[in-house]
């Protein structure tokens, strides 16, 4: 009767990808529907912004 389930929540990961898109969203000035899905695919749109600068 004194067992304790202890619940571990990590929001990290969650929050670095919430913080990433978001970054994503104003850095390449996505419009609604690319904003939409860059929900999915951030990484995608960051990149192909980035790489013109980053000489690839």
């Amino acid at each position: 009767m004194g067992d304790k389930k202890v619940v571990v929540k990590n929001v990290f990961a969650g929050s670095l990808w919430f913080i990433g898109w978001l970054f994503t969203l104003g850095y390449c000035q996505l419009a609604f529907g690319k904003g939409l899905l860059a929900l999915a695919i951030w990484p995608y749109y960051l990149g192909q912004m980035l790489a013109p600068a980053l000489g690839a």
